[in-house]
This record gives C-alpha cells, sequence and structure tokens, in this order.
C-alpha cells in the first residue's frame, strides 16, 4: 500500500484539530527542546531517549535507530514525513515496524482522556478516507473503534487500528496519540503478518514496554 497518505495523515488530523480552539489562558510555558541533542542510544536491549525523556525494550531481531529504514520507502512512505519522526523500531526482515514522534504541546493546550479518544477517533476518518482514495471504495479496509490505551508514565492515551489485506498480506496499520506534560506523544505502527512470525506479540511488547520517565 501507497502508506505515505495514510500513515502522516494520521499526525495531520491530530495536529490540526488539537490546534483548533486552543486558545485561552496560559497553562504551561513554552517548551524548548535541545535539538542539538542525539534522539538517543542502545544501552543493552534498551533504547534510552536523550532529547526526550523516554525509554522502550527492542525485542531481538528487532532494531531501533533515529533514522528511518530504506524499506519504507519502498513501502510507499513519504521521505519528508519520514524525517519528521524521531525513532523508528523495526524488523529488517519481516519490515513490520513503528515511528514515534514527539510534539511539545502548546502554551494553552489542554488535556484529558476524552480529548485524547476523540482526537484519535478523528483521524479514523481520514484514514479511511485516504485509503479508499487510493485503493477504490471496494478495497476492503476494516477500522476499529477507539479505546484508551495504557502506558507507562502517561496519563492520557488513545489507540486505534486499521486492517486490511496486500498482495497477499494481513496488515494492521495502528495509531495511538498519547499526552504526558509537556509533550504529545505520536506512535504510529504498521504490522505486516508473516507466517511463522511474532511481530504482533512483538509490537505489543514494545509498545507496553514504553516509558515517558520526564514529569510525571
Amino acid at each position: 500500500m501507497e502508506m505515505k497518505k495514510c500513515s502522516r495523515i494520521v499526525f495531520g488530523v491530530l495536529f490540526f484539530l488539537f490546534l483548533v480552539g486552543c486558545a485561552g489562558p496560559v497553562v504551561r510555558e513554552a517548551t524548548k527542546v535541545d535539538m542539538s541533542l542525539p534522539v538517543g542510544q542502545m544501552q543493552g536491549d534498551q533504547f534510552i531517549g536523550n532529547r526526550y525523556p523516554f525509554k522502550l525494550t527492542v525485542p531481538p531481531g528487532w532494531q531501533a535507530s533515529s533514522e528511518y529504514p530504506k524499506f519504507l520507502l519502498q513501502l510507499g512512505f513519504d521521505k519528508e514525513g519520514l524525517e519528521d519522526s524521531q525513532v523508528f523500531v523495526f524488523n529488517p526482515e519481516t519490515q513490520s515496524n513503528l515511528q514515534i514522534d514527539f510534539s511539545p504541546a502548546g502554551q494553552h493546550a489542554k488535556f484529558n482522556q476524552k480529548t485524547m479518544e476523540w482526537l484519535t477517533t478523528a483521524a479514523e476518518g481520514s484514514f479511511k478516507e485516504e485509503f479508499e482514495k487510493e485503493f477504490g471504495k471496494g478495497a476492503g479496509v476494516t477500522v476499529s473503534s477507539t479505546q484508551p490505551y495504557s502506558l507507562k508514565g502517561v496519563p492520557y492515551a488513545a489507540k486505534n487500528f486499521g486492517t486490511y489485506t496486500r498482495k497477499g498480506v494481513k496488515t494492521e496499520h495502528g495509531w495511538i496519540y498519547a499526552f504526558a506534560e509537556p509533550y504529545q506523544i505520536f506512535i504510529i505502527y504498521l504490522l505486516l503478518e508473516k507466517e511463522g512470525k511474532n511481530d504482533r506479540q512483538d509490537i505489543k511488547a514494545i509498545i507496553d514496554s514504553f516509558e515517558y520517565i520526564g514529569k510525571k
């Protein structure tokens, strides 16, 4: 599938919808990110963030990098969009992968669980629209319902995903939108189910190992 639109449209919709109506009192100081810091590095089986305060565990056979794997271009991802993501975790053999983005929240932005779920659901419509635009109305994508999601150190998070079969490969394309002061956190994953592989289990383990270690 040509993923460049379906992936970035999720982030784009979440950014746009959240910015609408965000005027009001200042609730936090402007967040300054030291872009001179490396995004992070591997320590044993963990990727530890430097630029942003988080960590996650990388399963055997998977890799984590601040540079996108070249196969994502072959899958149809847009190079410019990939360069916006800070961390990539991927299985080079199966090409299943996750993209992780951090974005400082605006000074006026307020968050709660209901807001996260509403925004995550809003991205569902755009995901399906872009999919059908690419492959037609009868292309056969099934979008799940938004559910709250638990991430370590994160007070508010929600998840949704779409499933489809492309070139005989059952695929799940999911997105998680989360907030932990002072950052919006976006996780997009692409699960390519291959016989004899444990990518579904591995992706769940990676996401469940994610921990925000900044302000509580």
